[in-house]
């Protein structure tokens, strides 16, 4: 190497499936020494072809570098996978989709077999893997030690957000923001199908969908801040009271639609209690409390 090189990070890659595969197309078009493992041997090819070294095991590619991510179908997966490698002294980077007590528990699996451990949850698709300007990122927990060290080997799939050095707080964010999607994913639905018997071009109205989302998204910063500050009443715009009241028209609406209420009706219900508790002063925010047991 001559002094204005720097030696690109080796490591191993279990599981290629479409999120690993492309984990690993990203790592070697930055000049990373990769070896990889699947337990389909076959889906290996494409990555061999671009330079990478494939291990006949698991153990095989564990042992042949110190920093190892994992990215497999589940926790159990993990498990197997792992069973009969020698972790001791190895990073270990699981980026395998799990539960935040899934992943607790793995990192203590982890640090009984001498491995640091460090969780991942992908806030990407595959095609957003190795294309910065699509702002995939991946949340990382536990050992802040090792995240620091493999920071810019951990940066070349997507952008790296550390989130707190208990192993479970990336799965916890990831899930959290997932819930959060699914739950916006709901409402588009319903609005879509309310329109869905008319003579309305569903690409008139998602646009407006859209725009609509993105200017009702930052009421999110003033949830937080009254739920820091215990204070459900600071900065009311429009009170539980006064939400509640229009129901019945969302309702009776779905109803002429021919629309069911089933993905609008839990959440009314949610609203309802709480005023019943005497909180129709308060915004959204207490809602919060009912579904936390």
């Amino acid at each position: 190497m001559t002094q204005h090189t720097v030696e690109k990070t080796s490591l191993s890659l279990l599981g290629l499936g479409a999120m690993g595969s492309a984990l690993g197309r990203a790592w070697l078009a930055e000049g990373h020494g990769l070896t990889v493992w699947n337990r389909t041997a076959d889906r290996a090819r494409p990555l061999v072809a671009e330079g990478a070294k494939q291990a006949d095991s698991a153990a095989e590619a564990v042992a042949a570098n110190s920093l190892v991510v994992v990215c497999l179908l589940d926790d159990t997966s993990v498990e197997e996978a792992l069973s009969g490698a020698d972790l001791e002294g190895r990073d270990l980077v699981n980026l395998t989709t799990g539960t935040p007590a899934q992943a607790r528990a793995r990192a203590e699996w982890a640090h009984e077999r001498g491995a640091r451990y460090l969780d991942g949850g992908i806030m990407a698709v595959p095609p957003m893997i190795g294309v910065p300007q699509t702002g995939g990122y991946v949340f990382y927990s536990g050992s802040q030690e090792l995240f620091h060290r493999h920071r810019e080997t951990l940066a070349v799939p997507a952008g790296t957000r550390y989130v707190g050095r208990d192993a479970g707080f990336a799965a916890l964010h990831d899930v959290a923001l997932l819930s959060a999607m699914y739950g916006m994913f709901a409402g588009a639905a319903h609005a879509f199908a309310l329109i869905r018997k008319e003579d309305i071009d569903p690409a008139s109205l998602a646009p407006l969908l859209a725009d609509w989302l993105a200017a009702m998204a930052p009421a999110v910063h003033g949830t937080a801040g009254q739920l820091r500050s215990g204070d459900y009443t600071r900065g009311v715009v429009s009170s539980l009271a006064m939400q509640v009241a229009g129901i019945p028209t969302f309702l009776s609406t779905a109803e002429e639609q021919g629309v069911s209420q089933e993905l609008l009706s839990p959440y009314f219900a949610l609203m309802r209690r709480r005023l019943a508790e005497g909180r129709g002063e308060e915004d959204l925010t207490g809602v919060i409390d009912l579904l936390v047991r």
